[in-house]
């Protein structure tokens, strides 16, 4: 066996600096991999603790609706080595946390809203002592009535934003003209972010009212803004850094804000240091989750499976505030096609107020929610025609022409480059999909105990911020007399690859190594008001910014190169650490030396919006994304109709990527974002109690998948078209779109269901609750 260090020699390295292959394109290893194998990349619970470093630990609600009458913290000050508690009354500045529905309180203040919430913190010399001082504090709460799921909500008219409606044409009389017609009601549950890394937030005191701030976070500028607004100072009084999370998966993208404000907070009362990481019960308890939603559809069709007419109510549990839940919600509506032309549609959508956590981003952003309800209303329309669901999906596709007569979605935005119409059956051909089905259908006839299911599912993905505000990035590049380049740029890495991709990209702007390019922490005093690393969009903002920025070094050096051979700017190429011109060729750091020599700037920002895109909030129409990202999956399974346990046997996925900026991350965030939509589906439940409690708080009780569901059978190939709009090497974004694909495992495992009912219920639609757990699969076969 090979050691880590032969696995990263320094001949390779010194084989790729002399190279002029691009460094766009090929699968270089992510640039923290080493690191992290060896234990020695840092996250903030790493860091060297200054000298007083005190510890907080949050103080939660044990109620899920009260009145906040007093808090007694005398027992939890008497241990020694307790420095006191930090309430409500101890924040300098505003109260009520800089989030958009400006809904939620720092700490609670006169009322609690879940289990969980934070009423304040225990502060102490260590961790154990924090934590063992806040289970100490009394909190006098009054219990009152709690609103815990969202058909009570609804019935209340329980809401955190107001409802959105959507229409377009006459869903009503194209329902009554329809030659068929379905009814049902579903609902999928939410998911636990599970993070590696828990939340953390490192605060530290500096001179003169000012702070820095190490926070595991997505969204760096918005920790900087909350911390702010929470002391009563400035933005440019606090500095927010994170070099890398241990995963995020949306949970950090504002919920990260929360720990680092309370650090803050307790730092400010102090006057010391002071690290806030919660565990992983209480970040159960705290945190938000997905939003689980809950639909009521009617669905009109012809002969053929065409979709005529259809009603759609979507009421998303929100939790006690508002957090992200209405962009959350927006992007359920505007994926609630998925791939397919709806001519005459009605879309409600009910943003409902539940006394649980806020529910927040989440992989996806409510296009998951979206998609899946358009996918199993296609499969009930299959199964009462007795056709394939494949040949029903085909039929109901936007069309392949940009122009076509079914290309407008139903929020007026033209869908311009859709490739399924090749993508999916090429799919098909690859997975044998027509013969397999064949020989499930052989299967399910005669074995009574073990069915099987085979589906294969589309995606169609928007990318962009639906906030267009947010599509916009800023970095800079650095290149020193060495030779050797320093990027900044606004987005976090959370293990996606974000800054290997963007070195990439830096590296072949300047034509050098890509050995040479070192990209450094996200850093709110380097790139300021940066948006979050969200939306799939960090290549795509982060990596064009960076490109301009390498693109104006570069320039400026074509033009001292010209100058020196007397031609054209544009001669001059940049390639393998060489430069070259029609008179020569120069070592790339012999040009920086003699560039620096003669006052030639070698460092320049850059900056990127997108282009194109436009959106109106009251209305929702517009082109909210600058292009669709699109995949499809097979998925075979199996399931056990005496015990309700299931199986994935094979999967075969075809995404669309564009022009992939490094294959081996894009496949594996492929794999990645599949693995964690099965675990969505099928073993993560989240179980409230009629108290308001999360049961389900640790891995003894939640389940995400292991390695041991991954089938034998797992591929993935990559589609062979560029993005047909401008990005950045032609690729296209990949965080989220590939979650989607795992909705293939949850209409296969209703196809396996739907073979072990009687012939008379066969045609019948079927209800499944997501997560399709074994106990909700004998429920769906009418076996609880």
């Amino acid at each position: 066996m090979k050691s880590l260090p032969s696995l990263f020699p320094e001949a390779a390295a010194a084989l790729a600096a002399a190279s002029p292959v691009p460094a766009m394109g090929q699968s270089h290893i992510h640039e923290s991999a080493q690191a992290q194998v060896l234990g020695t990349a840092n996250y903030i619970d790493d860091l060297p603790e200054l000298k007083g470093t005190l510890y907080a630990a949050p103080i939660l609600s044990p109620v899920a609706h009260g009145r906040l009458r007093g808090v007694d913290s005398q027992a939890a000050e008497a241990l020694p080595g307790v420095r006191g508690v930090v309430l409500a009354a101890d924040v300098p500045g505003d109260p009520i946390l800089a989030a958009f529905g400006h809904d939620e309180p720092v700490f609670a203040i006169d009322s609690v809203q879940h289990v969980g919430q934070v009423i304040g913190l225990a502060v102490a010399d260590s961790p154990r002592l924090a934590r063992r001082a806040a289970r100490l504090v009394a909190c006098d709460i009054e219990a009152l009535p709690a609103v815990l799921d969202v058909h009570t909500a609804h019935a209340q008219q329980s809401y955190v934003l107001p409802p959105v409606f959507v229409r377009r044409g006459d869903a009503q009389g194209a329902l009554l003209r329809s030659p068929h017609r379905l009814e049902g009601r579903m609902e999928v549950g939410g998911q636990e972010h599970f993070y590696l890394e828990g939340q953390i937030a490192y605060a530290l005191p500096l001179e003169q009212r000012q702070w820095h701030v190490y926070s595991s976070t997505q969204h760096p500028g918005e920790v900087q803004h909350w911390v702010a607004h929470a002391l009563g100072l400035d933005n440019h009084a606090v500095k927010v850094e994170c070099r890398r999370m241990g995963g995020g998966f949306g949970g950090k993208e504002t919920q990260a804000g929360h720990l680092a404000v309370w650090a803050c907070l307790a730092a400010h009362k102090f006057g010391a240091p002071v690290k806030l990481r919660l565990d992983r019960d209480d970040d159960f308890m705290v945190t938000g989750k997905r939003h689980p939603f809950a639909y009521e559809y009617d669905v009109g069709f012809d002969d053929t499976g065409l979709i005529t007419g259809l009603r759609l109510e979507m009421l998303a549990n929100c939790g006690f505030s508002a957090d992200l839940s209405g962009p959350v919600a927006d992007r359920a509506i505007f994926h609630a096609d998925n791939a397919y032309f709806l001519s005459d549609v009605e879309i409600a959508s009910y943003r409902c107020k539940t006394n649980t956590q806020s529910h927040t981003a989440f992989r996806g952003f409510g296009g998951p929610q979206g998609v899946i309800v358009i996918e199993a209303i296609i499969g009930d329309i299959a199964r009462q025609l007795g056709l394939d669901a494949l040949e029903v999906r085909m039929r109901n596709l936007y069309d392949a022409d940009p122009q076509g007569p079914r290309s407008l979605t139903h929020y007026q935005m033209r869908v311009e480059d859709n490739i399924l119409h090749e993508l999916l059956p090429a799919l098909a051909s690859s997975a044998d999909y027509h013969a397999r089905q064949a020989h499930i259908t052989e299967w399910n006839a005669g074995q009574p105990i073990i069915k099987r299911g085979l589906a294969m599912t589309p995606v169609k993905f928007g990318i962009s911020f639906t906030a267009t505000l947010f599509n916009q990035a800023g970095a800079l590049v650095h290149v020193y007399t060495d030779g050797s380049v320093q990027v900044n740029h606004g987005g976090a890495e959370m293990g996606q690859g974000l800054n290997t991709k963007v070195a990439q990209i830096v590296a072949d702007e300047l034509g050098v190594p890509l050995a040479r390019v070192l990209v450094t922490a996200s850093d709110t005093s380097k790139i300021p008001n940066a948006s979050a690393t969200a939306a799939s969009s960090g290549t795509d903002l982060n990596g064009r910014a960076a490109q301009y920025a390498a693109r104006t070094v570069r320039n400026n050096l074509a033009a001292f190169v010209a100058g020196l051979d007397h031609c054209g700017a544009g001669a001059v190429d940049f390639a393998g650490g060489w430069v070259r011109t029609p008179k020569g060729e120069r070592r790339w750091e012999e040009v920086v030396g003699e560039a620096y020599a003669n006052r030639i700037q070698l460092w320049s920002d850059g900056f990127y919006r997108t282009p194109k895109i436009h959106y109106d909030k009251h209305t929702l129409t517009g082109r909210p994304f600058y292009y669709f990202a699109y995949g499809a999956a097979c998925t075979e399974v199996a399931v056990d109709t005496l015990t309700g346990e299931s199986r994935v046997l094979r999967v075969d996925i075809l995404h669309d990527v564009g022009h992939s900026i490094n294959p081996a991350l894009d496949i594996g965030q492929i794999e990645g974002g599949f693995v964690q939509g099965m675990g969505w589906l099928t073993t993560e439940q989240l179980v409230w109690n009629d108290k308001g409690l999360l049961t389900t708080h640790a891995p003894s009780t939640y389940k995400i998948p292991t390695a041991g569901d991954i089938p034998a059978h797992f591929r993935v190939d990559l589609w062979h078209e560029a993005n047909r709009e401008d990005n950045v090497g032609g690729s296209k974004a990949v965080g989220e779109p590939p979650f989607m694909l795992a909705i293939s495992i949850y209409e296969a495992l209703r196809n396996a269901v739907a073979a072990s009912r009687p012939a008379e219920l066969a045609r019948q639609p079927l209800v499944l609750t997501a997560p399709a757990t074994a106990e909700n699969l004998l429920r769906a076969m009418g076996r609880v």
